[in-house]
């Protein structure tokens, strides 16, 4: 009889739950490496280590490091995402200052950080750079999404949607500033004045 007892079927629910939590331990553990360490530091046996699994289990998740190390960032990007749509459960009932700093907190935090390093290791890295281009384009999209949704932006009014852009754009460039020197006060005064901007031009 080929029928699957109970024991099996109790045995493999616990065995998917590991192998979830080990790939979750991974993902995070490479984001990580990435953020402190940057593309050349993070090998699979770095991140292995850290994760506390050993390296053949991380193969077998993730084959290669290009799989590892985009599957990492895009997990990590949707876990932003997520976080994002969570300070504001009930809409951002018109607070649009709340919203570009929400926004720009999005690009001054270990993913940001993480997913620079990879854009720089795709620029010379040719196996990686189509992946890295597709992954970018995918987390860009749903941010602008998301700002677009939090902002009640209606973008079938002319330069509205620009404007979204340009505000995702200014937030990635206050990112970078952040990686070398804490620009809070300078961050806090351009948060304050892309505010007023969006109230004149979303109406």
């Amino acid at each position: 009889m080929g029928g699957v007892s109970a024991v099996d079927r109790a045995e493999r629910v616990p065995k998917q739950d590991r192998s979830r939590a080990t790939r979750q331990r991974l993902l995070e553990a490479a984001v990580a490496c990435l953020a402190e360490h940057g593309w050349a530091g993070s090998t699979v046996s770095v991140v292995a280590e850290r994760a506390g699994v050993s390296r053949g289990a991380a193969q077998h998740h993730f084959p290669t490091r290009e799989d590892l190390f985009t599957a990492a960032v895009e997990y990590v990007a949707e876990e932003r995402s997520t976080a994002l749509r969570a300070l504001f459960p009930d809409g951002a009932a018109g607070d649009r200052r709340a919203v570009v700093a929400a926004l720009v907190d999005l690009y001054t935090g270990p993913l940001f950080r993480a997913a620079l390093h990879l854009w720089v290791a795709a620029s010379n890295e040719d196996q990686l750079r189509p992946r890295v281009t597709e992954l970018e384009s995918r987390v860009g999209r749903e941010t602008h999404r998301i700002a677009v949704e939090l902002l009640s932006a209606d973008e079938t009014v002319p330069g509205v949607r620009e404007t979204v852009q340009g505000l995702l754009d200014m937030a990635r460039g206050l990112g970078l500033a952040n990686l070398l020197t804490d620009d809070a006060p300078r961050r806090e005064r351009v948060v304050a004045q892309w505010a007023g901007l969006l109230e004149e031009t979303l109406g």
